[in-house]
């Protein structure tokens, strides 16, 4: 992958992890939010598929869609503990 591809995704990451963060009521910070979006985006990816579209707002969708599924599975396991 080239420089600028990389930087898009951490972008889109970062993206997707904050907007994760305001709907699930809290972060990890700028770090952590582009964690959980690129994680987010990689289970989205999985799970969604290219449900979305290819364009870079059906990414973010996407990628916040799965990151309010890790955030979501990350409070359960907080919970339990």
């Amino acid at each position: 992958m080239d420089p600028v591809g990389i930087i898009i995704m951490l972008a889109i990451g970062a993206v997707a992890g904050w907007l994760a963060g305001q709907i699930m009521g809290g972060g990890f910070g700028l770090v952590g939010n582009i964690i959980v979006g690129i994680i987010g985006a990689v289970i989205a990816g999985m799970l969604l598929g290219p449900m979305f579209g290819g364009g870079l707002i059906g990414q973010i969708v996407s990628a916040t869609i799965g990151a309010v599924i890790l955030l979501f599975i990350i409070s359960l396991v907080k919970r339990a503990t």
